[in-house]
């Protein structure tokens, strides 16, 4: 008898921070990949962050609504564990609340995914507000915030001197109370991680952030090691992909050119 799959709820995710398990998120773009971590993670992140591992962009904010949907899309058909959260891409939600919700019940609809994230500074509490009014089940995200960032070269830690790390706590407490059901919280001090994550009831996830964030999130190109020249700080290489990818590719070359492949078993015969 084939044992049946449970899909992660929000109650879920709030279970796992009041009895101090961890909750465990990577992100995901396209059906192979859902595929693969989906029974493992407790969230799928379908981030903005393809606009630079999949298409080789600057910056995350070279990417539109279609495209994340179309990403969103090919995740949600092969997640049936995790909880899928979508990415509100660059310019689809910081211009009106109105804006906002559209994007949000359009990504929701057409991809059937659980929730959206969007980047969050204490101007868009409103926002965040008011979608959580309309049902939507809204992920924040503060600290670092790509979308502000053109260059990748730019990116910086993020509440470094006490008025910064003070917005960036009350930001989260804010979001908190506007209904956001989880923070992610990116490349602070891990003593500023840590006091948002003792203060609020949501769980927070962490990426360059503290190991007492409620949860742990990482890009999943980075994790596997498919861009050799790219590393931030807080990455922990898991494996190097691009050192398998390359040798397979010199083997299959190096087949083709001394004319061995294909070989018989790969050949049909009458």
């Amino acid at each position: 008898m084939t044992k049946s799959i449970r899909k992660i709820t929000v109650e879920d995710l709030n279970n796992l921070k009041k009895t101090q398990q961890k909750i465990v998120c990577l992100t995901a773009y396209t059906a192979p990949i859902a595929k693969i971590i989906d029974p493992i993670c407790d969230v799928i992140l379908v981030g903005d962050s393809l606009a630079m591992t999949i298409y080789g962009h600057e910056n995350t904010r070279q990417v539109s609504i279609n495209t994340m949907i179309d990403h969103g899309k090919a995740v949600s058909k092969f997640s049936s564990h995790a909880l899928v959260v979508v990415d509100l891409p660059f310019n689809s939600y910081e211009n009106s609340k109105e804006q906002a919700l559209a994007s949000a019940k359009e990504v929701l609809s057409k991809c059937q995914c659980d929730a959206i994230k969007l980047e969050t500074t204490r101007d868009l509490v409103p926002t965040v507000e008011y979608l959580v009014a309309n049902n939507i089940k809204v992920m924040a995200h503060i600290g670092l915030l790509p979308q502000t960032i053109e260059n990748s070269r730019d990116f910086r830690y993020q509440g470094r001197n006490d008025d910064s790390a003070q917005e960036i706590l009350q930001t989260a407490l804010a979001l908190e109370k506007a209904g956001a059901f989880a923070i992610v919280i990116e490349a602070v001090p891990e003593e500023l991680a840590n006091k948002i994550s003792y203060q609020l009831k949501i769980p927070t996830i962490g990426i360059g952030a503290s190991k007492d964030c409620d949860g742990q999130v990482l890009v999943i190109d980075d994790l596997i090691g498919i861009n050799p020249d790219f590393c931030p700080k807080f990455v922990h290489k898991y494996q190097n992909i691009h050192y398998h990818i390359n040798q397979a590719v010199i083997e299959f070359a190096n087949d083709v050119r001394a004319k061995k492949f294909p070989f018989e078993k790969n050949l049909l015969k009458k």
